[in-house]
């Protein structure tokens, strides 16, 4: 086939990154002879300055961009995009600059500010537009702080909200933009001109900010939230042209979709849940199967793929939930009204329709687009209580066709989930409780119901069924996959649990169920809660992905979160998936996302550590803030849920608010670090300070900004170790490296200077003119 100069260049210009010449012959058809010609040609256009050769002989078009680059991010657009220059650009020269939109590395949770410099791989999308992959951070300085405006003798400083920042920052009258003592803001570093013009204290020159945004005020409880987010880079407002496409959603009517409204279908959740994205139902079927359905809001029928509601969901990747507020993924008029299964009214789902036999197998499966109207909106507690015999009148007509069924179904399935041997990880959860105007009340432990299990199982199927369902039609997927246990965190794990006599197999964990043989044996154990927290700590993180390796905790073989596409993007994207497979419609999975569902991947598992991160930094801030108004004489119950060569962190029995207790507070000795014992030991007493050990502290400070709160032992002449578990000291093998309270340092200082005292010379040594410091390594 002969091959036209048109042809190759309208080729080229398609592609989105430089490709071998052996692709470009496939893509044209050229076969046998018309290679020489192929070669020729791709010789004559580069000569002619038309296409450029990058490494690896691959062939684009001329004024692309190499496939490596330096770029630095100079803003955020309306859509939540990084945008990206290129440095020192000449326009003169090459003419207009491209537009590049960097995407975060996928391996690593950093958030990019402005000004920051990053190594990206560039993937061409048209002429004038890239996508830009982040290979490498290249440590650019922070432009931008979040900090507290302080009153200074001279003028106004700004304190850094971070437990990193070991500075403040200088802020003239000026450049306060209307914010005041107390005040917490988000400043811009500004450049430092010269030594002559920095404001000297300490012995260093302070760096100036100026003020951009006041977030609130310290005192405001209801700012604390606020903080938490800005720190990961999370938006709270929703911006107008998003807002704009909701205007006009409404309830799709029954055309091309099944009647599920005569189907009594019920929600159950939590009794402060404000939107219902899935109702359930089960009843027996044939064959002694039961047949179980699984219907969820059809957020891809609102939300279709590249409007800007789609664009600000990925941007979002997830709802973030903190003490006193939901940062919801989509708009309210999705979330709380059209996608919100309230009762007694249609709603359109994706059904997953689901038949399992008395052994909890998934028979078979299919999914249908449908209009439901829920019969009831019913609470975890009302639904534990129905079936323990204490109905309410709402529920009471519901017993024998819906909830009985319900529970059996659940039963099979949780024999099936014991059966298989999925990790039974047990550890209480907390919840924060907040009134009316923002301040933390206390904490209670949630409770964990049959009611909350049966709705977990069945969500747990839900999502099998999807997995199974796109691979069955080989459709792309995003995988939920949580890989084995990291060996070296179990092999920490089992050294330590030897210290109490438990054994955990050496080598690499194959199934959870080896885990749980373990877990079985401390059922009655003191430290049952202490062995839960490092089993769990030696897990791998669970994250999204396009290649399947399997859900370790739930030993399963495929899994993907279908259940929830009003939080989560990866719903959304599994929905328009199956939507596509089935032919259930025209809001199925476009064409464009396609090449791009492994950069959401790792976009969407970085969004949701950010949003991890932004809420417990939350719960720690609305922690220290309750902790402040206590009285700091009163002694706290604590477990040490983690120690450190500086310290160890206290967790509070009453609250579970953590805390640090600095190695400086122990008292006059020297504590050595044992990393494999989890323990602080004292050099001359023998104070042992472990992992899991009760002990009883005393408040010294609480920073409700920073969300950091100081702890000190209540009776540290006694220690604080596992009773019945005492180590044999005699035994241990000492570290190289010892850490001193600050009563030890005071006596040894004191006792160095008398002696240098006393014999007439200085206590440190003084460098003669000329001379190098000689350091120890």
């Amino acid at each position: 086939m002969s091959i036209t100069k048109a042809d190759l260049l309208d080729f080229l210009k398609t592609r989105h990154s430089p490709v071998k010449k052996k692709m470009i012959a496939d893509a044209l058809g050229v076969r046998g002879d018309s290679r020489v010609e192929l070669k020729r040609l791709l010789k004559y256009l580069e000569g002619e300055g038309l296409i450029v050769r990058h490494a690896g002989n691959k062939y684009a078009i001329a004024n692309s961009l190499p496939n490596v680059l330096t770029v630095e991010i100079s803003h955020t657009d309306q859509d939540g995009n990084n945008v990206a220059i290129i440095p020192d650009w000449d326009e003169s020269e090459f003419g207009q600059m491209p537009s590049i939109f960097v995407i975060p590395d996928r391996k690593k949770s950093k958030s990019l500010n402005v000004k920051d410099r990053v190594l990206v791989r560039l993937k061409k999308i048209t002429s004038m537009e890239y996508d830009g992959t982040v290979l490498r951070h290249l440590g650019a300085p922070q432009s931008r702080i979040m900090g507290i405006i302080k009153k200074a003798k001279i003028g106004f400083t700004l304190k850094p909200i971070s437990k990193k920042s070991k500075f403040d920052f200088d802020v003239s009258s000026g450049d306060l933009n209307d914010a005041d003592h107390g005040d917490v803001v988000i400043a811009e570093i500004q450049p430092q001109q010269s030594r002559a013009r920095g404001h000297q204290r300490g012995g260093r020159i302070r760096k100036k900010a100026r003020v951009v945004e006041i977030v609130g005020s310290h005192d405001d409880p209801k700012a604390i939230s606020r903080i938490s987010l800005h720190e990961e880079g999370l938006r709270e407002r929703f911006l107008d042209d998003v807002l704009d496409e909701t205007k006009d959603i409404c309830v799709p009517s029954l055309k091309g979709r099944e009647d599920y409204t005569h189907i009594p279908l019920v929600t159950i959740d939590g009794e402060d849940a404000k939107d219902f994205d899935d109702a359930v139902f089960a009843q027996k079927a044939d064959n002694d199967l039961y047949h179980i359905i699984v219907a969820i809001a059809d957020v891809a029928h609102y939300v279709r793929s590249g409007s800007k509601l789609d664009q600000e969901a990925w941007t979002r990747g997830n709802s973030t939930y903190f003490p006193d507020r939901v940062v919801p993924m989509l708009p309210e008029a999705l979330s709380n009204d059209v996608c919100s299964l309230r009762p007694n009214e249609d709603r359109a789902v994706l059904a997953a329709n689901l038949w399992i036999d008395d052994q909890g197998r998934l028979v078979k499966y299919t999914f249908k687009r449908a209009l439901i109207r829920s019969k009831a909106r019913l609470t975890y507690n009302q639904v534990q209580k129905a079936y323990d015999g204490q109905p309410d009148k709402q529920i009471q007509h519901l017993m024998d066709d819906v909830i009985a069924p319900l529970y059996k179904a659940f039963d099979i399935l949780k024999a099936a989930r014991e059966k298989r041997g999925a990790l039974e990880i047990d550890l209480p959860e907390r919840q924060i409780l907040i009134d009316q105007k923002g301040y933390m009340t206390g904490v209670q432990k949630r409770d964990r119901l049959d009611a909350h299990m049966l709705i977990e199982e069945l969500m747990i199927l839900a999502n099998i069924a999807a997995a199974s369902a796109l691979e069955e039609k080989q459709a792309p997927c995003v995988y939920r996959v949580h890989d084995q246990p990291d060996g070296d965190k179990l092999a920490q794990a089992s050294m330590f649990l030897q210290t109490f006599n438990l054994n955990m197999k050496q080598g690499q964990i194959k199934k959870p169920e080896q885990l749980n043989k373990l877990l079985s044996h401390v059922q009655d154990h003191p430290c049952k809660d202490l062995v839960h927290e490092v089993i769990l700590r030696a897990q791998s993180s669970a994250v999204y992905s396009t290649e399947n390796i399997g859900h370790f905790g739930l030993d399963l073989k495929k899994y993907a979160h279908f259940t929830s596409p009003i939080r989560r993007y990866a719903d959304l994207i599994v929905h328009r998936s199956l939507i596509k497979a089935y032919g259930l419609g025209p809001e199925g999975l476009s064409d464009e996302e396609l090449p791009r569902l492994e950069e959401t991947c790792a976009h969407i598992s970085s969004t949701e550590r950010s949003s991890m991160i932004a809420e417990r930094n939350a719960v720690d801030r609305f922690a220290a803030h309750y902790l402040a108004q206590q009285d700091h004489d009163q002694i706290f119950k604590g477990r040490i849920r983690s120690v450190t060569n500086f310290g160890f962190f206290v967790s509070l029995d009453d609250t579970g608010v953590d805390g640090l207790v600095p190695v400086r507070r122990l008292g006059g000795d020297y504590f050595v670090y044992y990393e494999n014992l989890q323990a602080l030991i004292g050099e001359k007493t023998g104070l042992l300070f472990r992992l899991g050990s009760d002990i009883m502290v005393k408040i010294i400070e609480t920073d409700p900004i920073t969300g950091s709160t100081t702890f000190e032992p209540a009776y540290p002449e006694k220690g604080a170790d596992i009773e019945g578990y005492e180590l044999d000291l005699k035994t241990l093998k000492r570290p190289r490296r010892r850490f001193k309270s600050s009563d030890e340092r005071s006596h040894k200082s004191s006792v160095s200077q008398k002696k240098s005292h006393q014999k007439g010379r200085p206590s440190k040594r003084r460098k003669k003119p000329g001379q190098t410091q000689k350091r120890r390594s």
